[in-house]
């Protein structure tokens, strides 16, 4: 969430960073602003709202120069408003900076601050930095931020730039994202890649308490104690090009039509038929496993449901007991974990911050760590044992999709590893496993393709104020997804319930009119499922049930029925969230809803 864009070039530094910054808009954001440093000024346009608010006031006042920092802002501490709009400057505006995280200690510095004689205009945790940069500046920018940061508690990246020093950038992260791009006799520095991408393909990927010293001559990398670090370049290897739209109305359903690629594409070499799994430089052995008691799944939203499939597959094909929890949950409630525990954390970004706490809390108390991430060089995939990366490529909108079917895949995959490890499966039985998998792109398009009935119930209810999905087993895991994805798109409140529960107390909820939404792809369950759904129905509800193609009889108790193709009921999530998504994307849609932007949300949740 928030995103930080620098440049220091020839060129007009303005334009560059909109156009950073507009690469960043997945992440979610409520306003905009840029500061430009030109002739020892700096100038500060900021605004509520959308980028295009800024860039409409750019194009009336322009601003020039060839250094500067902006930002788009999700608001945490203070509401969105043109005042709490990053930049933030100090009193006398010779310092300004841009920042993502939390300084959880903000208001013990503030009234410290208050003390010395500075004053504050903003609601802004932020606001203290630029201050604390001033009040330390004895004439070296990087010393006055090294400085700020001793007195800061909390998660950062930040970017900051000083009247005082005019051809100069200095960026430091802790805990929150920060990469700086080199170009040609041009730098670069931004939270996420595909905001300099247009521009270089190379990167550093900075660790916590890294700063940067970016000046026309070029980069200097230092820590704490401004000692140089010598750093790699990472080189970019995808294009630009998968972070836009080709063709489709919006990113949401171009992610939507990829799936079948980031399917196949986290497969491939992984999954081979007549080979064994391949999990690319993971080392977990037998003996590894042996001395494992406890097995964790921990992650956050989209990628929780993900590790609720995980520990299914695992558990079902391995035979390892798995307990998943929550990310933020699970890091508060002092879990045993030793070295005898594995901890699987998944996290499309790879820099969610509750599940970057979890992982590095484990280490701390022995557990080996094995991380399932999209996004190669995120924190999670430098700091975890062992990576399982998903080839979903960069996910744009905020509202995970294909994301999510890899990191099911990612799952899958894994899960057979340790069952082939403790001998649980036949050499039979993995290889029928992996050639449904193989399969499992083709019959994603199928899907896709076949997606008017879901268009026609979506237009019938996308005015509709509350929905429910029911499912048991794996189904009521796909449930949980769909409901989040209906919630995060259309603004529906939405519940998802295992079929079983009904009687408990949910059912109370059903009346006429009522929209239920279940999955029948548990052939062991479905006879159960099709009673719950006609339990509903008789009370007035309006059922989409998804169920396998030849299954219908399931077509007396509903108004609609989305087929899926046949597979192994352990692989049918991949299939029957495919249809969730869709409903969730045309119901948007036909409300006239921001799909790639959902409001509040944002794609890298980087604070608490």
């Amino acid at each position: 969430m928030c995103g930080i864009v620098g440049f220091l070039g020839k060129r007009n530094a303005s334009e560059v960073l909109v156009e950073g910054l507009s690469k960043l808009e997945y992440r979610g954001y409520d306003s905009a602003g840029v500061a430009i440093l030109n002739h020892g000024d700096i100038n500060v346009k900021k605004c509520k709202g959308r980028l295009r608010n800024l860039e409409e006031k750019l194009n009336v006042e322009p601003l020039e120069g060839n250094l500067g920092i902006g930002h788009t802002r999700w608001a945490t501490h203070g509401e969105p408003s043109d005042v709490n709009s990053h930049p933030h400057c100090n009193g006398n505006e010779t310092v300004s900076v841009v920042h993502n995280g939390i300084i959880e200690n903000y208001l013990s510095i503030k009234e410290w601050l208050t003390s010395k004689g500075y004053e504050f205009l903003s609601d802004t945790d932020t606001e203290v930095i630029p201050n604390l940069v001033d009040y330390y500046y004895e004439g070296d920018l990087i010393d006055a931020v090294i400085k700020a940061t001793r007195k800061m508690e909390g998660s950062y990246a930040i970017g900051v730039i000083s009247e005082k020093e005019p051809d100069k950038i200095v960026a430091v992260r802790k805990d929150s994202p920060l990469i700086v791009g080199v170009g040609e006799d041009e730098y670069f520095i931004a939270s996420d890649i595909p905001a300099v991408l247009n521009h270089t393909r190379n990167v550093y990927l900075l660790e916590d308490k890294e700063f940067v010293i970016m000046t026309r001559q070029g980069i200097k990398l230092v820590n704490e104690e401004k000692e140089e670090i010598k750093k790699e370049i990472y080189k970019v290897t995808w294009n630009a090009d998968a972070a836009e739209k080709g063709g489709f109305e919006d990113f949401t359903i171009k992610e939507i039509h990829e799936q079948p690629k980031a399917v196949k594409d986290t497969m491939t070499s992984r999954i081979v038929e007549g080979e064994k799994i391949k999990l690319d430089k993971i080392s977990l052995t037998k003996e590894h496993l042996d001395n494992i008691d406890k097995v964790y799944i921990v992650a956050c939203g989209t990628a929780y449901h993900a590790g609720v499939v995980g520990k299914y597959v695992i558990e079902k094909l391995a035979g390892i007991p798995v307990e998943i929890d929550v990310a933020s949950e699970f890091r508060y409630r002092e879990p045993l974990m030793n070295d005898r525990t594995l901890l699987i954390v998944v996290s499309q970004s790879g820099e969610t911050a509750d599940t970057l706490a979890v992982l590095r809390d484990g280490k701390k108390k022995g557990c080996r760590v094995l991380a399932v991430t999209n996004v190669v060089g995120s924190s999670v995939s430098r700091e975890a044992h062992d990576v399982l990366y998903t080839w979903a490529g960069p996910e744009i909108a905020v509202a995970s999709t294909k994301a999510y079917v890899t990191q099911l895949i990612a799952m899958y995959t894994l899960a057979l590893h340790l069952a082939s490890l403790k001998e649980k499966l036949t050499v039979e039985d993995i290889e029928e496993i992996k050639k449904e998998m193989l399969e499992l792109p083709k019959k994603i398009e199928k899907v896709i393709e076949n997606k008017e009935e879901i268009q026609k119930f979506a237009s019938k209810h996308y005015m509709e104020r509350d929905m429910f999905f029911l499912g048991r087993g794996l189904d009521y895991a796909i449930a949980m997804e769909a409901s989040l994805k209906l919630k995060e798109l259309t603004y529906i409140h939405s519940e998802a319930y295992p079929g079983g529960e009904l009687k408990h107390g949910p059912i109370a909820l059903i009346e006429k009119g009522t929209v239920v939404i279940s999955s029948l792809t548990q052939t062991a369950l479905r006879d159960k499922m099709v009673s719950n759904i006609q339990e509903v129905a008789t009370r007035g509800a309006r059922v989409m049930a998804i169920a396998y193609e030849g299954d219908t009889e399931v077509e007396k108790s509903v108004e609609a029925v989305i087929y899926i193709p046949r597979t192994l009921d352990l692989l049918a999530p991949v299939l029957a969230i495919i249809p969730m998504q869709l409903l969730a994307y045309y119901t948007a849609v036909q409300k006239g809803l921001d799909v790639d932007k959902p409001r509040n949300l944002a794609k890298s949740v980087t604070v608490e």
